[in-house]
């Protein structure tokens, strides 16, 4: 046999030399055969459905199959028969809370989108009962977010200004939203989150950081009180234009301003550092918005300067189905807009919901906060209401205060009502100075330092992908910034797959364990073998990187025998209990390093192949061609046989020479 092994394979598949005792080796097992059927439907189910979202309908008579279903797709006929007083109680609490956040809130995101304002309270109306009857999260308040906001201003305002042409502006955000609400629905239905997953949470840290204070710097038109201001998001842009206009600086819209600012600031530090007290922080906005709206009426700074919100339009949402624009020009537009947001939407709203959960200890099923999420925007759409999702805010402030269920978005929701039914016209006289502190403050918020700092300690790479995030947003643009993070996010993951890890193992001392040299300084290298670990899947774009990897390591080491003197090398292991896949390249990359080590006049061994890649290896007619015997179950397993043979050709050489001596 090659490499002179010079064995007998016994009943159990055991090697054992005549003149050793018996190495005992367990035969490496295919395992039970699978049909192409059974492993296409196998593969499908690990891909979309890894949580086995049919579990619960197994064993069940058709009657309640037919209830759990119309239960998963609308949750709260799952949870509403159990709903108790007790629970109203909380829920109201926090709706009416979350509800006094809200309406500020709604009010200067749109401001920030160049939408009409009312347009904010529209979105803090239908989505939230939308997301009551679908969503599976307790905790999360849905709602206009600022970053959403800031992109639908980045997307649209090149291709039609929102001064100049309001409506076909208004009628292109419903469409982004639209389109949104599709794709998240679509990714819901085809249970096709792991998309999302493309965005990390290194990612999505420093995009939303470099977003925060965009916006923030955005909002400096306000508290200086700027009639003209840059179209530009960038910090260059923005400082040119603040400081370029220091003659038109207010020093009434400052004052208030950064008065409202410290008071939310504070208010929010209290609420930090006494739970309890988290009413203070939420009605703090609202409380704003009252007092600045009771000062302009009352010193009539409306007429000396100072922008108000203006006429809010009283009455429930209007139907906006026959506003959606798909003509030619505005569509590639459009259907960008609805799938940035519809992931970006869909990344934070999901983590937001999935943060919470874990602090109650309950579980939210992502494909359903898909498609919760994108029936919500697909109604909001057809109802005037723009993009929306989990607001963190909100959410944080909904959970302190003590929500128990999703009723505290409809409370939130009855809130707002009422609020455009009756109350609209006490907005008028909100100063767009209050409604740019309240966006800063939230803003400031989302600017996680402490992120960065986790980063830089633990993964330096996820450090760089955040800063990247971070300073495009801040110093090109929005998209730009997005697109950079992603780019280098897809960069590291092509070179995880590109450039694979290998290691050399070493022996742990009196134990059959073998572990990386590097990683264990105390484990021992085995004379006249080298064992080699490939720790990644074999495919295509990593082969010829591995096979040049592994012929390196080989020459390391005979360089490295040469200089001690050591006796040369025979044996080579590989460890492919990591490899989880391997495709017909990465066989022939195993053929052509088999054949290289042949002609050096080693042998190649491997160890715990999985099912599916000593399948593929037998179809290959590759263990043919290595030979059964190279197969082993462990290093362990493969280490004695190779000792074992290194010391019978040992004996073999001592006799000859004495032999020859005779």
């Amino acid at each position: 046999m090659e490499g002179g092994l010079n064995a007998q394979n016994d009943a159990n598949g055991g090697f054992y030399d005549n003149d050793l005792e018996m190495a005992v080796v367990h035969k490496v097992s295919l395992g039970p055969p699978k049909s192409t059927l059974s492993r296409i439907e196998g593969a499908v189910k690990e891909t979309l459905f890894p949580d086995d979202p049919f579990r619960q309908f197994k064993n069940q008579p058709p009657k309640r199959k037919c209830l759990l279903g119309v239960q998963y797709v609308f949750p709260i006929l799952e949870w509403a028969p159990k709903y108790s007083f007790n629970l109203l109680k909380s829920d109201l609490i926090s709706g009416l809370t979350i509800a006094s956040l809200a309406i500020p809130q709604g009010i200067s995101y749109a401001k920030l989108a160049n939408l009409p304002p009312i347009l904010g309270l529209y979105s803090s109306f239908v989505p939230p009962l939308v997301y009551a009857m679908l969503g599976s999260s307790k905790d999360l308040a849905v709602g206009t977010v600022a970053v959403i906001s800031l992109l639908l201003t980045s997307l649209f305002s090149s291709e039609v200004s929102p001064m100049e042409n309001p409506v076909l502006y208004l009628h292109l955000a419903l469409t982004a939203t639209l389109l949104a609400g599709i794709f998240q629905t679509a990714l819901g239905i085809f249970r096709l989150g792991f998309i999302i997953d493309f965005l990390s949470h290194a990612t999505i840290i420093g995009f939303m950081a470099g977003a925060a204070t965009v916006v923030s710097l955005q909002q400096l038109k306000g508290i200086l009180g700027l009639h003209q201001f840059t179209k530009k998001t960038d910090i260059v842009s923005v400082m040119r234009s603040v400081w370029g206009q220091t003659h038109e600086w207010r020093w009434e819209t400052i004052v208030m301003g950064l008065s409202f600012l410290c008071l939310l600031l504070v208010t929010r530090h209290i609420s930090k550092k006494m739970p309890r007290l988290f009413w203070i922080s939420a009605a703090t906005p609202l409380t704003i918005v009252i007092v600045g709206s009771l000062m302009v009426f009352a010193t009539n700074a409306d007429k000396h300067g100072v922008d108000i919100v203006g006429d809010l339009k009283k009455g429930l949402n209007p139907l906006s189905i026959n506003h959606f624009v798909f003509e030619g020009r505005y569509l590639q537009t459009v259907l960008k807009a609805g799938l940035i947001t519809a992931i970006l939407t869909l990344t934070e709203g999901i983590a937001i919901g999935r943060t919470f959960a874990l602090f109650k200890n309950y579980h939210i099923d992502g494909n359903k906060e898909m498609i919760a999420i994108g029936m919500m925007n697909i109604v909001g759409s057809c109802t005037s209401c723009y993009i929306t999702t989990g607001a963190f805010s909100r959410s944080a402030v909904n959970y302190n205060a003590g929500c128990k269920s999703a009723v505290s978005n409809i409370v939130m929701a009855t809130a707002v009502m009422i609020v455009l039914l009756f109350l609209t016209p006490l907005f008028h006289y909100t100063p767009l100075v209050a409604l740019s502190s309240i966006i800063v403050s939230a803003m400031l918020g989302l600017i996680d330092v402490h992120a960065f700092y986790h980063f830089w300690k633990v993964d330096k790479l996820d450090f760089l992908v955040s800063l990247a995030a971070y300073l495009g947003v801040v110093f090109v643009d929005v998209q730009v910034g997005l697109v950079i993070a992603v780019a280098i996010s897809m960069v590291r993951v092509i070179l995880h797959v590109t450039r694979p890890h290998t290691a050399v193992l070493g022996n742990i001392a009196n134990t059959t364990v073998y572990r990386s040299i590097e990683q264990y300084t105390d484990a021992t290298r085995i004379p006249g073998i080298l064992i080699l670990r490939i720790e990644a899947p074999i495919y295509f774009m990593n082969s010829s990187y591995l096979r040049e990897r592994i012929i390196r390591w080989i020459e390391d080491e005979e360089e490295r025998l040469a200089k001690v003197d050591e006796d040369r090398l025979r044996y080579i292991i590989l460890d492919i209990a990591p490899v989880t896949s391997i495709d017909t390249t990465g066989i022939n990359m195993l053929e052509e390093v088999q054949k290289t080590v042949n002609r050096q006049g080693l042998q190649l061994a491997l160890t715990n192949p999985g099912a599916d890649v000593l399948e593929k290896l037998q179809r290959a007619k590759f263990t043919e061609l290595l030979g059964q015997n190279w197969l082993f179950v462990t290093v362990g397993e493969a280490v004695e046989v190779c000792k074992s043979l290194l010391h019978d050709q040992k004996l073999k050489t001592s006799k000859n020479g004495i032999s020859t001596n005779e």
